[in-house]
């Protein structure tokens, strides 16, 4: 008989617009201790089609520098289609709005300086989701 398992935990949050950085960290972490998963995975998904997720290190310089990255590689203004927020689509293209992660001994196993970034890329403050599924023995 197998032990595996499967718990879901979604997280909501508010944020201010273009282009701001969340840690989720600290709620990954709790979602892989609650589910009682030893050894597995954890995937984190964002149900937005103007949200990222990446993992990278928590640094205000380095996070400045993706901003404007971003910023550079799609410009909030240029000739687009799609009225108001184009710019905030396409730079969602960019990086998935998904990531997975081991889960070892109960834990999730980020490298030193690895930490779970939500990256708002629309112009408005929006009411966010993030779904956590741990899966695993």
């Amino acid at each position: 008989m197998s032990d595996f398992k499967v718990v879901n935990k979604t997280i909501k949050f508010s944020t201010r617009g273009e282009i701001q950085f969340i840690d989720l960290t600290d709620q990954a972490q709790e979602a892989a201790s609650i589910s009682g998963v030893k050894n597995g995975i954890i995937h984190a998904f964002a149900p937005h089609a103007t949200g990222i997720l990446m993992v990278q290190e928590n640094d205000d310089a380095l996070l400045q520098d993706i901003k404007t990255l971003l910023e550079k590689i799609v410009p909030r203004h240029s000739n687009y289609n799609h009225p108001s927020n184009a710019h905030a689509h396409l730079r969602s293209m960019l990086l998935p709005p998904d990531k997975t992660l081991p889960v070892i001994n109960g834990k999730i196993a980020f490298g030193t300086w690895q930490s779970l970034f939500y990256v708002e890329t629309d112009v408005y403050p929006r009411e966010r989701t993030v779904i956590f599924q741990v899966m695993g023995e």
